[in-house]
C-alpha cells in the first residue's frame, strides 16, 4: 500500500512538473540564441555582405531571443504524455535574399520542470 501511495505522489508529482508551452518558448529561445550565435557569427557563417553590415553579431541575435522563442513555438509540436512531453521543432528553410536560412530540427524531452534535448540537426535541402 505504502509503494503505491509513492508511485502514485510521484506520478502526480511529474504531471505537476510537466513544463508546458511557454516555458518551452523560454528554453528554446535560449538554445536558439546559442545555436545561431555559433552558426552565424563564427567565420563563413554570414554572407560577406552582411558580414560587412553586422558589427555586432552575437549582440544582434541575442536582441532577437523573444522572437526567436516565439518563431521556435510555431515550429514545434508537443505531445503530452501527463508525465512528461515530447516536443519535435522543425525550423529554417526560409530564402533570405541570396542566402538560405539552415533548416534545423530537434525532438526534446520535458519532465519534471526540465527539458533535454535528445536530438538535434541541421538538415539540408528544402523537405520538412
Amino acid at each position: 500500500m505504502l509503494g503505491a501511495l509513492a508511485a502514485l505522489a510521484v506520478g502526480g508529482g511529474l504531471v505537476l512538473t510537466n513544463p508546458g508551452p511557454a516555458a518551452f518558448e523560454d528554453f528554446a529561445a535560449d538554445q536558439l540564441v546559442e545555436q545561431l550565435t555559433r552558426d552565424l557569427c563564427s567565420d563563413g557563417g554570414l554572407p560577406m555582405l552582411m558580414r560587412v553590415v553586422v558589427r555586432d553579431c552575437p549582440g544582434l541575435v541575442r536582441a532577437q531571443r523573444t522572437p526567436l522563442g516565439a518563431w521556435a513555438r510555431q515550429g514545434t509540436r508537443r505531445r503530452n504524455f501527463g508525465l512528461f512531453s515530447l516536443y519535435t521543432t522543425n525550423l529554417g528553410g526560409q530564402q533570405l535574399a541570396q542566402w538560405q536560412i539552415p533548416r534545423y530540427k530537434a525532438t526534446t524531452l520535458a519532465a519534471a520542470g526540465r527539458f533535454v534535448v535528445l536530438r538535434t540537426g541541421r538538415q539540408q535541402g528544402l523537405e520538412p
